[in-house]
């Protein structure tokens, strides 16, 4: 190949991720990609042995951000403030360079990407995020809150269809709704979960029994 070496693999991670993203993981070949290139199989093997190299390539770059963002926000108070720079930060990395494509690709290739290293990888740093942005509140709702607002960021890649809508535009209306998520994150009164004690309503109290029953009784 007559370009550099570092040029010709990002060419055939532009091209992977445009055919993963097109067809399907699973239903694209290396040898598919190396006829987009118009290379050889054997040049194409140089850089990369496996569909999962060239994926796990592509996504290094953005462990390496989550990474970076879990070790920030693990060194700071379980605050609404610390939780809005968490997201904001996020948004920002997500929101980077080639980012938005591949986080098209992770939407479209859910199933396969179960199985690979890179989306293993993957799930374990987003569950460590949202551990971060719950930290402080132990309840289900936190939890699931939590997990929506990273959804809030990812999902406006393919949910907002509005015509001529800017990246700014869809990160400015992500981190609204996320914002929104957050604010409820440790503000409201812990709930037992029936597995752990009686669940009450608003307007009534545990009995005697340690039943609800209403203050009108």
């Amino acid at each position: 190949m007559s370009q550099s070496t570092g040029g010709t693999r990002e060419r055939i991670q532009a091209v992977a991720l445009e055919l993963f993203t097109e067809q399907g993981y699973e239903k694209t070949s290396l040898r598919e990609i190396a006829e987009r290139l118009n290379v050889t199989k054997a040049a194409l093997y140089y850089h990369f042995k496996s569909k999962d190299e060239i994926v796990s390539s592509f996504v290094e770059d953005r462990l390496r951000r989550m990474d970076e963002l879990i070790e920030w926000a693990r060194s700071q108070p379980a605050t609404l403030a610390t939780r809005r720079i968490l997201i904001s930060r996020y948004a920002d990395a997500m929101f980077a360079t080639q980012q938005p494509s591949v986080m098209r690709f992770f939407e479209q290739n859910q199933t396969a990407l179960k199985s690979l290293s890179a989306g293993l990888q993957m799930r374990d740093r987003m569950m460590s995020l949202a551990n971060e942005l719950c930290r402080g509140d132990e309840s289900p709702a936190a939890q699931l809150r939590a997990a929506l607002t990273l959804f809030a960021v990812h999902s406006s890649w393919f949910a907002v269809r509005a015509p001529d809508i800017t990246d700014d535009e869809r990160r400015r209306i992500a981190l609204e709704v996320a914002d929104e998520l957050l604010a409820k994150i440790a503000s409201e009164p812990t709930v037992d979960h029936p597995a752990r004690g009686p669940l009450t309503r608003t307007g009534e109290q545990p009995g005697a029994d340690g039943q609800p029953r209403s203050d009108a009784a």
